[in-house]
């Protein structure tokens, strides 16, 4: 950052990097206008000076290990007794933790629709990738209008709705699973939020018990080259210098020990077949070869041009 630049006029890609407002306002410009009409676009605001950025960030599942889900959310459900529902009863107060229990209609008032959203959850998710599908947690199904006979295995199922992956929800039987690879999700984000923070964000959203330490993000280009996202950079500022297109650039959830970067000048020989790839490797070792003649033929050179001079020093003297 230039000393005669106000901080202001720049946003920071991460500690030791920043980029100017007016450069990322366009880029964002650019984003928006590829996914316009659809829910990924971003909004953008200004706060003390500050630019802040926020929306919906794509992350694909690229696990070689098993993750465990939890048993349990965090929330538990609220279990109401069908006495609760009796006409003419008092309306209950909400309960000390935010949660607010069941309430009887009003004469004047329809049948409504069970919530099938937590509030507390984003309301966006990606209309692409269905087979991650978006399920409502116990927490939403404390607000019931009605009750309503349920069967045994129909009241299991909704005490254990929560995020699912690729429809993986937790049972003792199948708990622990590998996502499938390339499999694509998304998280509510914003330009303040650092590695960490994001991948404590997806973690917790999906009930996974594995810590964000054994965790990275990387970005993944088409051309097979990848980058390790650091834990001071901001993903969804990467995401729109990488620019909209997935096809081009994605952000894959990886493990930490186990990913690794590709460089560029690397990248570009993996998409070559085996043959063309063994024919390189042939001819880097002819080259060597020829290097190695040259470098023994000039070490002899030398050798030679040293004894003669030591024989003159002898003759000398």
């Amino acid at each position: 950052m230039k000393e005669d630049c106000p901080p202001s006029s720049h946003v920071p890609i991460s500690d030791s990097k920043s980029i100017l407002k007016s450069e990322l306002l366009s880029l964002l410009k650019t984003y928006n206008c590829y996914h316009e009409g659809r829910s990924f676009q971003l909004r953008h605001r200004e706060e003390e000076g500050a630019l802040i950025i926020e929306g919906l960030l794509n992350i694909s599942w690229g696990l070689r290990r098993p993750i465990r889900l939890q048993i349990q959310d965090d929330r538990e459900r609220v279990h109401l007794s069908p006495a609760s529902w009796a006409p003419g009863r008092p309306k209950e107060p909400p309960l000390q933790d935010g949660r607010v229990t069941a309430q009887e209609p009003s004469a004047q008032a329809g049948p409504r629709e069970e919530s099938s959203r937590d509030s507390s959850e984003p309301i966006e998710e990606d209309e692409e990738t269905p087979q991650l599908m978006r399920t409502k947690s116990d927490a939403a199904c404390v607000i019931q209008r009605r009750p309503r006979c349920r069967a045994a295995g129909e009241a299991q199922r909704i005490r254990r709705h929560r995020f699912s992956i690729n429809g993986h929800f937790y049972n003792h039987k199948t708990s622990v699973f590998t996502p499938a690879y390339g499999s694509m999700t998304n998280v509510r984000v914003n330009s303040t939020m650092t590695t960490l923070q994001v991948l404590t964000l997806l973690l917790n959203k999906f009930r996974v018990e594995n810590g964000p330490s054994e965790f990275a993000l990387y970005i993944v280009h088409e051309s097979g080259e990848r980058t390790k996202l650091k834990d001071s950079e901001y993903p969804l500022i990467s995401r729109i210098l990488h620019g909209p297109c997935e096809k081009i650039a994605r952000i894959f959830l990886m493990e930490a020990d186990l990913g690794e970067e590709v460089p560029h000048d690397v990248a570009q020989y993996i998409k070559f077949e085996m043959p063309v790839l063994d024919s390189f490797v042939e001819k880097l070792k002819e080259e060597e070869e020829r290097e190695i003649i040259k470098l023994t033929m000039k070490f002899q050179a030398l050798r030679l041009t040293m004894l003669q001079r030591l024989e003159q020093l002898v003759e000398a003297k």
